[in-house]
């Protein structure tokens, strides 16, 4: 099956069953793929909760009490979530982890390579920081991107999935101790195998045409 093809066939799932589980190596290659999903100048400000029992789920269904408690059955039937979280600051210990880890994976062939790197990196923190000052948002479009390589990963992999923004923040990243860390929700995930009763199974996709999205030069 081409990406295509895929991306045709993937939607938004309603209902899960929650007797089907996810294998673990399909988890772990999900979870492979979002840490190697794209992020501007390889800044990759995320972190991602898994919760993978009903105690881990029960934590992340603490954020859809209230106004969003129509997501609840999403949570608690999936085989598996996960909490796409951003960074609050772009602070200098994650700054510097991340140059690291390119040093030992081998990304600077001399130094004028690192420090070019450096360089780069933070005149982008900077701009966002103190000229544009939408850091917050910046940070999570980098996450957005992971979140779309989950997506389309789950699908070519044969899991479904229903990304969430439908959940209270604060009483997310309060059960699951995300602010003190560092880190807040931006999206959930539920991962898992759809239910005979997920009506949006049964209905067509609904796509703008081509015409109304793609200009051609």
């Amino acid at each position: 099956m081409n990406l295509s093809t895929i991306a045709n066939t993937r939607y938004t799932t309603k209902a899960f069953d929650a007797d089907k589980k996810i294998a673990s190596p399909i988890i772990e290659e999900l979870l492979a793929l979002m840490r190697q999903a794209p992020s501007s100048v390889n800044s990759q400000p995320w972190h991602f909760v898994l919760a993978s029992d009903s105690a881990g789920k029960a934590r992340i269904a603490k954020g859809m009490e209230g106004g969003y408690t129509y997501n609840l059955p999403k949570v608690q039937n999936a085989s598996h979530v996960i909490v796409l979280c951003s960074r609050t600051d772009m602070d200098p210990v994650h700054l510097q982890a991340v140059l690291d880890q390119e040093g030992a994976d081998g990304r600077f062939v001399t130094d004028n390579a690192r420090e070019g790197q450096q360089a780069t990196r933070m005149m982008y923190v900077n701009m966002h920081r103190f000229d544009q000052k939408d850091l917050q948002a910046w940070m999570e479009k980098q996450t957005y991107l992971a979140l779309g390589t989950l997506l389309l990963g789950a699908a070519a992999l044969g899991v479904d999935a229903t990304p969430m923004e439908g959940f209270d923040a604060l009483k997310l990243d309060e059960a699951l101790g995300l602010r003190a860390k560092g880190f807040t929700s931006v999206v959930v995930v539920s991962l898992g195998y759809r239910s005979e009763n997920d009506f949006n199974a049964k209905l067509p996709k609904s796509r703008l045409p081509e015409s109304a999205v793609v200009t051609r030069l």
